[in-house]
């Protein structure tokens, strides 16, 4: 069987969620040998398409006529596309229809979590099969090393002493960016890095008063790509992430694999696979916020980073790369023999016509 990892507008997605996502099945398929191809014109058997776009669905559409297997990947839902930009929250509803559509274009839905999955179920408009499969981490990437860590504080100018508190994603009200900086405004001992970037154009009012009145000990580096992030990752003392709604939280698992202590909101997506006290902490307002990130970074509280680590190795691309194999495997056991949509087609034009 040839895969086809579809994909389209990867300028808009590199620096997501999805882009990571993709880049991370790209490894888990390398790492197996599985034959695939990331050329739209190349023969395939199972089409695996990860975007939402027009094209995407036509793509879609054409891989049935075609009597293609697909595997739809749900990167999305409509609670995790409102208060991501202006006019979001309006447009969620026509979202959750579009994604909905594509959606059931497929034969398979795959999304990276349970909670996830809950949610799809919740629509009633989705009619197909749904599994949770984590997005996974590539974990020798974020394989500690103590210089990776220096060369952030050395580019930052950061003095050895001094605590760092660290978040990824993107300006948005969802990511938790305006609760952020009230955290970096309450505790102004320690300095505070919020890796990423969104278009002052694209975020809400409400977030671009906060950039605009931000703490002096909280700094935006803007974009960066991996490795950089990584040495943030290996260089900071906290990782906190404030976010109100994910799929899973790919920045989540990278902190897993670094080895960082973390600290994140309470919702649903973070259950019950990351527990509070265990192997992350968790906090539920801004007072908790507050309060553990100080106990954290004063060491009141257990180092909780090899239990989290754990989490990392169990969602690694190996175990994902198995996983997809076996996915995989239960579209060959079931070939059809009837010619497609699209042969029945060919076969009616190429008839000569009898007037």
């Amino acid at each position: 069987m040839k895969v086809l990892l579809y994909s389209d507008h990867e300028n808009l997605i590199e620096k997501s969620g999805i882009g990571k996502a993709l880049e991370h099945q790209r490894l888990a398929l390398d790492a197996s040998g599985v034959n695939y191809s990331l050329n739209p014109r190349d023969n395939f058997d199972l089409i695996q398409i990860n975007t939402v776009f027009p094209s995407s669905f036509i793509k879609s559409l054409i891989s049935r006529l075609r009597g293609k297997k697909i595997i739809y990947y749900a990167h999305s839902t409509m609670e995790d596309f409102k208060n991501s930009f202006k006019g979001s929250n309006f447009l969620a509803p026509f979202f959750k229809f579009w994604i909905c559509l594509c959606y059931n274009s497929g034969d398979l839905i795959i999304t990276p979590t349970d909670y996830s999955k809950s949610v799809l179920y919740s629509y009633k408009r989705i009619k197909k099969p749904i599994i949770s499969l984590s997005n996974g981490i590539d974990t020798s990437f974020y394989s500690y090393k103590e210089e990776y860590g220096q060369r952030f504080r050395d580019k930052y100018r950061i003095p050895k002493d001094k605590k760092v508190v660290l978040s990824v994603g993107h300006y948005i009200e969802r990511k938790g960016i305006i609760e952020f900086i009230d955290l970096a405004r309450g505790l102004p001992e320690y300095d505070f890095y919020w890796f990423g970037y969104t278009n002052p154009s694209l975020v809400s009012l409400e977030v671009k008063e906060a950039l605009e009145n931000k703490p002096k000990n909280l700094y935006l580096p803007g974009f960066v790509d991996e490795y950089e992030l990584r040495d943030a990752y290996m260089g900071a003392n906290l990782f906190v992430f404030l976010t109100h709604e994910e799929t899973e939280g790919i920045v989540v698992l990278e902190a897993l694999a670094s080895k960082i202590p973390i600290l994140i909101r309470d919702i649903p997506v973070f259950s019950p696979w990351l527990k509070d006290g265990l192997n992350v902490y968790k906090a539920d307002s801004k007072e908790n916020f507050i309060k553990k990130t100080s106990a954290i970074l004063k060491k009141d509280l257990p180092d909780l980073t090899e239990e989290g680590y754990k989490v990392a190795l169990d969602r690694d691309l190996k175990n994902i790369d198995k996983k997809l194999r076996l996915i995989y495997q239960s579209f060959e056991e079931k070939p059809t023999k009837e010619p497609s949509l699209f042969e029945k087609y060919l076969k009616i034009i190429k008839k000569p016509f009898k007037g």
